[in-house]
């Protein structure tokens, strides 16, 4: 247990940025799986911007590995592409 002023003040921030860290990621999983089951072209084209952003954001934060991100992006906009 966290003894100094300091050190209890870091537990609870990482506790709060581990919380907003989870949030941001669960709803970024949420958006790609919402990508991969679109069939509408269109549709697929215009939310993946919005997407991709997410992902970035989150490598950027080191929430997730930037190559994990580079993964996601490119698997999705393949995806997206191979659409009729």
């Amino acid at each position: 247990m966290a003894n100094h002023k300091s050190a209890k003040k870091r537990v609870r921030s990482d506790n709060a940025k581990r919380l907003r860290n989870r949030y941001y990621a669960k709803s970024t999983r949420t958006a790609v799986k919402k990508i991969r089951g679109m069939e509408n072209k269109a549709e697929a084209e215009k939310s993946l911007p919005k997407v991709i952003s997410m992902i970035d954001r989150l490598a950027k934060k080191s929430v997730i590995h930037k190559n994990k991100a580079a993964n996601l992006k490119g698997k999705l906009t393949r995806h997206v592409n191979n659409l009729q």
